[in-house]
């Protein structure tokens, strides 16, 4: 089962008070500013909501995949920006928890979960982005070391995160199989990141270059054998790519709940516009393919937590479906408001822009189609 337990709906009530009260008066600054959400942070890491995934024995909640995407739907229904804190350090951490050593989990997940770390993730290069098997960030083995030199592109809260999953090819005449994932600290010599990206939306969250040069780490510092670092990426993104889902349906709440409100209040024709049949139409289709988006996401989540076989079809599905119906719903409620919806007055202009990203990253729209087709045709 996919529905939420009492206890899920406690977690929602929970992050929902603190986002209300402390992200949400924030969101519109973040945006304007584009800073990292540095308030925002410090009231979901008080609460334990930075990284809800972490397992217990590293001092994390240890929530399960259904809490998190519920988390991350509530962040995102205040803020986009900041619902990719939990998002991201748990696609960076997610390969320590399934694949990475004791040492590295022992060393690493405690500092994630206290909230004193984040950790991103290094996969897309200039000419490596739905081609991940083209890229050409090398790990040359020297001793008991490796030294990597490449260079990131698109990498999230890059900068303000301490440690980076970063993947690198260590065996150029393997393609795929000769790909290896690797731990690196922001602290290591020879790292160091490009300006900040001028990007349409999710302003606070820093999108920069990571760049090593000459970056010397310990091989006590792999994540799991040498070569697998390509099945530990798509593995992940199995799981985390729910998490996209899941702030595509908060950033779509809010916006259908935004515009609700506005015209049940707006009067034209001497009436509320919520009155007339062609707007109630517009209404209905926004919260039905969110409902749906909603329970697909769901039940990915609960395959997620489980391992199903068909995780890779449900997590492509659900990404796919839900960035579609967010795109849509955000442009329909900038629409309910008319002029006043394209004005930065007034919030929805914000979430049309922060949904967009949704149908990019993490795989586009495009590729998951070709996931989920390779999967019904196999």
């Amino acid at each position: 089962m996919y529905r939420p337990s009492e206890e899920h709906e406690a977690f929602r009530a929970a992050v929902r008070e603190v986002c209300d009260a402390k992200v949400a008066p924030h969101a519109a600054e973040t945006d304007e500013l584009a800073e990292f959400p540095k308030a925002s942070y410090e009231a979901l890491r008080a609460a334990d909501f930075h990284a809800p995934h972490v397992p217990e024995q590293y001092g994390g909640v240890g929530a399960d995949a259904l809490a998190t995407v519920i988390v991350i739907e509530e962040i995102a229904r205040a803020c986009m920006s900041s619902s990719l804190i939990p998002a991201v350090n748990k696609l960076a951490t997610l390969c320590w928890i399934n694949q990475g050593s004791e040492e590295i989990r022992q060393a690493y997940l405690p500092k994630i979960a206290s909230g004193e770390s984040m950790a991103s993730y290094c996969l897309s290069e200039p000419e490596a982005g739905s081609d991940v098997a083209s890229m050409r960030t090398r790990a040359v083995a020297d001793g008991d070391e490796f030294v990597i030199n490449g260079a990131k592109r698109w990498i999230t809260n890059a900068g303000v995160s301490d440690f980076y999953t970063v993947f690198a090819v260590t065996d150029p005449d393997q393609r795929s199989k000769g790909i290896s994932a690797f731990v690196v600290e922001r602290a290591d010599d020879g790292v160091s990141f490009g300006a900040p990206e001028k990007k349409l939306g999710i302003k606070g969250s820093p999108t920069c270059e990571v760049y090593f040069d000459n970056v010397r780490i310990p091989g006590s510092r792999m994540i799991g054998d040498p070569g697998t670092g390509f099945v530990t990426a798509m593995k992940t993104l199995d799981h985390t790519r729910i998490t996209i889902a899941a702030q595509a349906i908060g950033v779509a709440q809010g916006a259908l709940d935004y515009a609700k409100g506005y015209v049940k209040e707006r009067k034209q024709f001497g009436r509320p516009i919520a009155e007339f049949q062609g707007l109630q139409f517009m209404i209905a289709d926004m919260g039905m393919k969110l409902e749906a988006a909603r329970q697909l996401t769901y039940a990915a989540a609960a395959k997620s937590e489980r391992g199903d076989a068909d995780l890779t079809y449900f997590g492509a599905a659900a990404k796919c479906f839900a960035s579609d119906v967010a795109m849509e719903i955000t442009t329909d409620a900038v629409q309910l408001l008319g002029g006043y919806g394209y004005t930065k007055d007034y919030p929805l202009e914000r979430m049309m822009r922060d949904a967009k990203i949704t149908q990019i990253y993490e795989g586009t729209n495009q590729v998951q189609r070709i996931v989920m087709a390779r999967a019904l045709l196999k």
